[in-house]
């Protein structure tokens, strides 16, 4: 069974020359809420102004939807979070050497201090915690394997792999997902770009891997290229009968 985490609000407003204002997010928002999907990723609190002021309203619409929150590893950024009342509240968290390293300044010893830091507070605060593992793709397996069983040791149950940079095939991404299904019990959310153009083409790889979870975009829209399309998707999955019949993918609320 796979769910759609729609991230329009999110990543798609990373589109450039693109800006929803206050009133365009609440409508974007009912929009994508009467697609049926699972989970609708409203922002990042804790750029404050109209970004917070449109979370905590959609919180207030009794949408169907699931609506979670996109943090840093940081208290701050989590506490913006809780001030909204969201339903999920997300943590990302830069795995490959070269985000520690250039974006973080950091090792992997303080990476995975400040996750669990991080995990820790919002868990206590009683939300469900998703954790984003930015740039996967780029990543050992070994290290996200280890990180990946550290984090389900913290009682939480999905993570997000993300192609950040969009570099994967179908393929490959259907190794990789099916390599973290064997060795980690928990639930996995594919989130693609689509740098190469495969970002459609990775996530129903993802799906046929065992993934239950997929990000998507209104039109496909997101920075650089996008990210994955959430009608092209559909219409993939359904064009595949055999998964689509055995699947309840869409309005599974």
């Amino acid at each position: 069974m796979c769910k759609i985490v729609d991230t329009t609000l999110r990543d798609g407003e990373q589109m450039a020359g693109l800006e929803l204002g206050f009133k365009d997010k609440i409508e974007f928002a009912k929009i994508i809420d009467s697609t049926g999907v699972y989970q609708i990723e409203a922002g990042t609190p804790a750029m404050g102004g109209e970004e917070k002021k449109s979370i905590e309203k959609l919180m207030t619409l009794g949408l169907k939807s699931k609506v979670s929150a996109w943090n840093r590893m940081s208290l701050t950024d989590i506490d913006h979070s809780i001030d909204c009342g969201v339903d999920i509240i997300h943590v990302a968290v830069p795995v490959s050497d070269i985000q520690m390293k250039w974006k973080l300044g950091k090792d992997k010893i303080w990476v995975v201090d400040e996750m669990k830091r991080s995990v820790y507070y919002a868990r206590e605060k009683g939300f469900q915690v998703v954790v984003g593992l930015e740039d996967a793709s780029r990543t050992s397996m070994e290290f996200l394997i280890d990180i990946c069983k550290q984090i389900r040791e913290l009682g939480v149950q999905r993570i997000r792999y993300a192609d950040t940079v969009g570099i994967l095939y179908p393929e490959k991404t259907f190794k990789l997902i099916t390599e973290i299904k064997n060795k980690v019990d928990m639930s996995i959310e594919f989130h693609g770009h689509n740098d190469f153009g495969m970002a459609v083409a990775n996530s129903v790889a993802a799906v046929m891997a065992g993934a239950e979870f997929v990000d998507t975009t209104f039109a496909g829209i997101g920075e650089r290229a996008g990210n994955c399309n959430y009608v092209n998707l559909r219409k993939a999955l359904e064009n595949n009968k055999s998964f689509w019949e055995g699947s309840n993918f869409i309005g599974n609320r």
